[in-house]
């Protein structure tokens, strides 16, 4: 899809961040649609079929978190946070209820725009897409074979699905409580130490410096994001 085809709703009460993200996101070539509440903006979703989101989390008539909540029930359409909100714990429910990016108010253009193509890249990329390359990282989703630089890389079956999960998810930020949950299973969302452990132990395998890596990205307080940039 290219940008001139992207269809983005943004919804905001504040007229000026409408009228700023307006201004500069058609000047990309997008088509803007634009909703003041969160009523309209399912409305909106029904009526115009955007192909992204743009989301503020203080609107007058409902919480973003809710409205994410209530549009991950039916639509799979990437969704951008916005706020002034700087508490992780708002950033993690955000992320927890389905939105695939968060952004802090102010921010600038050019960050908006990079989170924006991610976003898009990802749900354009079938998830059944058998191998993922990345530099020198190649994972082989159908023969869960893994290499760096052409070499084999062997993992444990916990680091593997660790990396299945953010390969499949490459480019979006998952929460530790996400990666606990759907690795470990249900009851685990609290021990971080252990997925901590085992992103170390997996960015030693993988990455060329552990100390400063390449692919697999920390949210300080929130979670972790593979590099999607090939």
């Amino acid at each position: 899809m290219s940008d001139a085809e992207l269809r983005i709703l943004v919804v905001d009460d504040e007229p000026p961040i409408r009228r700023f993200l307006r201004a500069a996101l058609s000047a990309h070539g997008y088509l803007i649609f634009e909703a003041v509440n969160g009523q309209a903006a399912i409305d909106a979703m029904i009526s115009n079929r955007p192909d992204l989101i743009i989301l503020d989390l203080g609107l007058p008539d409902m919480d973003g978190i809710e409205i994410t909540r209530q549009l991950r029930e039916w639509t799979a359409v990437p969704i951008i946070v916005l706020s002034v909100r700087e508490h992780e714990t708002d950033k993690i429910a955000a992320l927890d209820a389905g939105a695939d990016d968060y952004l802090t108010k102010p921010f600038g253009v050019g960050e908006l725009l990079a989170r924006i193509r991610t976003a898009v890249r990802h749900a354009a990329r079938s998830t059944t897409e058998p191998v993922f390359t990345l530099g020198d990282l190649s994972v082989d989703l159908a023969r869960r074979i893994v290499t760096v630089a052409g070499q084999e890389v062997q993992l444990t079956p916990t680091e593997y699905d660790l990396l299945r999960l953010l390969v499949t998810d490459a480019g979006k930020v998952l929460t530790h409580h996400q990666l606990l949950r759907r690795v470990w299973g249900p009851g685990y969302e609290d021990e971080l130490h252990m997925l901590r452990v085992n992103i170390s132990n997996l960015r030693r395998k993988i990455e060329s410096d552990p100390a400063r890596p390449r692919y697999i990205v920390t949210e300080p307080g929130v979670g972790y994001r593979l590099r999607s940039d090939r």
